[in-house]
């Protein structure tokens, strides 16, 4: 366990080194409470021993600003001069516990021997929760905003039908999480749920792709094969980004939903299916109509019962949920037991507009997780454009997104600085050595960018 011991006095804090490096603990040491939240700044502690009368600032006070900089370490407080209050005052404020002085070597071991067990504890519930929601979500659909639970209930509703879907959204915002929980809710939950990217396949392959092949239909095609239609019957065949289909491949769909029937390429012989049909695009499909990128029949065909996905900017309130969501699944996957994400770096990711949707968010959370040291994600371990504070301004409702280089290094620059800065609680020169800059370099650009 890593632990930090804060006090004033040289000779306890040699001695509780001592102790506590004997039972196998890493332990560090300082002074003044100033000291140690700069230490903690730079690496955290899983415990803190701290006292509560200091020169400089108090023990109280170094746990107030501690908590307020996020720190997620378990906090006792060590008085000679404590009372019934004093104590009650520090619980109040956040410590897990405290030890009047003077003590003996036992008391100080028994202590951190119920912190590390209940932190221990305290993690376990923290992984099983999020092992527990990631079971209950539906089809590993996460968050509770109003757009999103009814994009949900109407998929609830039409799965127990055969009616063809038409899931629109953004790339990476979820269709194919809708239409799996679409096909699990039906009553072709037990066949086969297929899925195919309309525009991830060349043009010249898709059709062959679809429908199958007889043998010699074209250079390559030594054997027969069937198609995703074939290979769907009796289940669900999931066409992700229909718009990207050509108009000639459109009319042989249309036919195999109006008939129920597929023709191998190169072969004669129709061949009777029976599939569920659940299309996708994050195009304009009436626009491609109009424009006559895209049948007005086939269009028809498939937009029998609608279902929009929102953008992520647009249900911020389930950022946080998906964020927990993330740190279970990559938990288990990765073998990590990372537990938290830091106040400062969520209000970040609340902020930040997720052009890429859910699927960006999960990236950065697995990269975030993966560069994490502790178990506590912070806003060092975001990537920089989620820092940026002009990409925050943008996904507002701006479309109209500034391009140029200079003025959105700037911007992120400055942001950089700022993070840094709080991080710090203004330590100057420890938010250098974050920022990997010289100390000169830093004063000049704080008065460059205005922020003294």
């Amino acid at each position: 366990m890593n632990i930090l011991v804060v006090d004033d006095e040289l000779g306890l804090r040699h001695t509780l080194t001592l102790i506590l490096g004997a039972e196998g603990h890493e332990t560090r040491a300082a002074a003044n409470g100033e000291t140690a939240l700069e230490m903690l700044a730079e690496q955290d502690a899983d415990l803190v021993l701290c006292d509560v009368r200091m020169p400089g600032i108090d023990g109280l006070t170094f746990l107030d600003r501690y908590r307020e900089a996020a720190g997620r370490a378990l906090v006792i407080m060590m008085s000679a001069y404590g009372d019934d209050a004093a104590a009650l005052d520090a619980i109040k404020r956040g410590a897990y516990d405290f030890l009047q002085k003077p003590f003996r070597a036992d008391q100080v071991l028994l202590v951190v021997r119920k912190a590390i067990e209940r932190e221990g504890l305290r993690q376990q519930v923290l992984l099983l929760h999020e092992e527990i929601a990631a079971l209950r979500a539906p089809h590993g659909i996460v968050g509770h905003s109003e757009p999103l639970q009814q994009a949900i209930a109407v998929a609830r509703k039409v799965a127990k039908h055969p009616s063809t879907v038409l899931v629109t959204g953004e790339s990476g915002s979820g269709k194919e999480l809708i239409a799996g929980l679409i096909h699990e809710a039906g009553p072709r939950a037990q066949a086969r749920f297929v899925a195919v990217n309309c525009g991830a396949i060349p043009e010249q392959l898709l059709e062959s792709e679809l429908f199958g092949h007889a043998r010699g239909a074209f250079t390559g095609a030594v054997d027969q094969r069937s198609g995703l239609f074939e290979e769907a019957n009796g289940g669900t065949l999931f066409l992700d980004e229909i718009g990207e289909l050509p108009v000639p491949l459109q009319v042989k769909l249309l036919r195999a939903l109006q008939e129920g029937e597929v023709r191998r390429v190169g072969d004669n012989n129709p061949r009777t299916v029976d599939v569920r049909v659940i299309a996708a695009t994050s195009r304009d499909l009436e626009d491609d109509v109009r424009t006559g990128r895209f049948r007005a029949d086939l269009f028809y065909r498939v937009n029998v019962v609608k279902i929009h996905l929102p953008p992520l900017r647009e249900r911020r309130e389930d950022i946080p949920e998906l964020v927990r969501h993330f740190l279970g699944v990559f938990n288990k996957r990765l073998d990590l037991k990372i537990t938290a994400v830091s106040p400062a770096a969520m209000r970040l990711l609340m902020d930040y507009a997720w052009p890429g949707n859910v699927r960006e968010l999960e990236n950065v959370v697995e990269r975030a997780m993966v560069l994490a040291d502790g178990m506590q994600v912070d806003i060092v371990h975001l990537p920089p454009l989620v820092l940026s504070r002009e990409t925050l301004i943008a996904g507002n409702g701006n479309t109209d997104l500034d391009l140029s280089v200079k003025r959105r290094t700037e911007a992120l620059e400055r942001a950089l600085i700022e993070r840094a800065l709080k991080q710090t609680n203004g330590n100057r020169t420890r938010a250098a050595k974050l920022l990997d800059l010289s100390h000169r370099a830093l004063l000049y650009k704080i008065k460059e960018y205005g922020l003294e």
